[in-house]
């Protein structure tokens, strides 16, 4: 099969579409054809091998997993003998640990679930990472609830195109940060109230929030305190860093301070599940949410997708088309 795979870590560069032997499957598994794949950050951050305490476990010098890609939408091919959900030609789409710039990819069959009947696979393909990492964070993590107010900082991009439309059909009201170039994208997409923070910097605006969703990650914490309600809640979802240890100080400091304070201070690292996908299904079908596409690269490009991925911070999704 033809793949998107590396041998050494780095930028794009070290990325080539070569052939590699098709994947085996074990009894959980679902060895799907890839229709489509979508970047995510994660795929950078696996590339690179950066933050570099990372290497611990992705391997010391080079990749233990030499395939990048982890959000799959495509067509079951092939079924492990454990499996009774899934049958060959079923429309599934999941988040993998790693593999999907490829041809074939191996899933487990408890991380999948049945593409929507609505949208293509070039669009399924955004939803699994960025999509559950949303949903996870403001509804089981965050605690949201209908009427209460939500900033959303970092509102474009994957994980925050999909917060803005999950706040709104949980019944919140939304406040996005983003650039300028996406003012007009995050309000289409349902936000109440769009702040640009090249004009303006929510933590220094006066107003509070019941509840803070941070994908950014570039504002100090006793900052984001500022902008939260007394009882509110700072949900920590990535964020900047330095190369050796990346957001963990971060992260370490607002998990040290949240017992010490009267607001909630939280990180949370989301789970792929069936049953996540199946909730964000139900939402895509019924119209409330609608996956964000914007590029398409066939798979000989993925090398040029991940460089220019890197380089402009998309406005949404990138997908591979395969």
């Amino acid at each position: 099969m033809l793949a998107a795979a590396q041998d050494r870590y780095g930028s794009a560069e070290v990325l080539t579409v070569r052939q590699l032997p098709r994947p085996s499957i074990t009894d959980k598994d679902l060895l799907v054809r890839v229709q489509a794949a979508s970047i995510n950050h994660a795929d950078l951050v696996l590339m690179a091998g950066e933050p570099l305490i990372g290497r611990l476990a992705l391997g010391l010098s080079r990749p233990k997993s030499r395939v990048r890609g982890r959000d799959v939408a495509g067509e079951v091919v092939a079924v492990g003998a454990a499996v009774t959900d899934f049958r060959p030609g079923d429309a599934v789409y999941a988040e993998i640990e790693t593999g999907s710039f490829a041809e074939y990819a191996v899933v487990p069959a408890g991380r999948a679930w049945r593409k929507p009947a609505n949208i293509t696979f070039t669009e399924a393909a955004t939803v699994p990472l960025a999509g559950v990492t949303a949903l996870q964070g403001l509804r089981d993590h965050g605690r949201l609830q209908p009427g209460q107010s939500v900033l959303i900082n970092g509102a474009s991009g994957g994980v925050g195109t999909f917060a803005v439309q999950l706040a709104k059909a949980f019944g919140a009201k939304v406040t996005a940060v983003c650039g300028t170039r996406n003012v007009d994208l995050v309000r289409s997409l349902g936000a109440d109230d769009v702040i640009d923070y090249t004009r303006e910097d929510f933590t220094r605006s006066g107003r509070r929030w019941e509840l803070i969703f941070d994908v950014a990650g570039r504002h100090r914490l006793a900052d984001c305190r500022r902008a939260l309600t007394e009882r509110g809640t700072l949900m920590l979802c990535s964020g900047a860093g330095g190369r050796w240890l990346g957001p963990m100080p971060r992260i370490v400091r607002a998990l040290a301070w949240s017992p010490f304070v009267s607001q909630r201070l939280g990180i949370f690292l989301a789970s792929p599940d069936q049953r996540s996908l199946r909730e964000l299904s139900e939402l895509i079908e019924a119209g409330r949410i609608v996956p964000p596409v914007e590029r398409t690269f066939p798979l000989a490009e993925a090398p040029t997708a991940m460089r220019i991925f890197a380089a402009e911070h998309p406005r949404s999704k990138y997908v591979i088309e395969v």
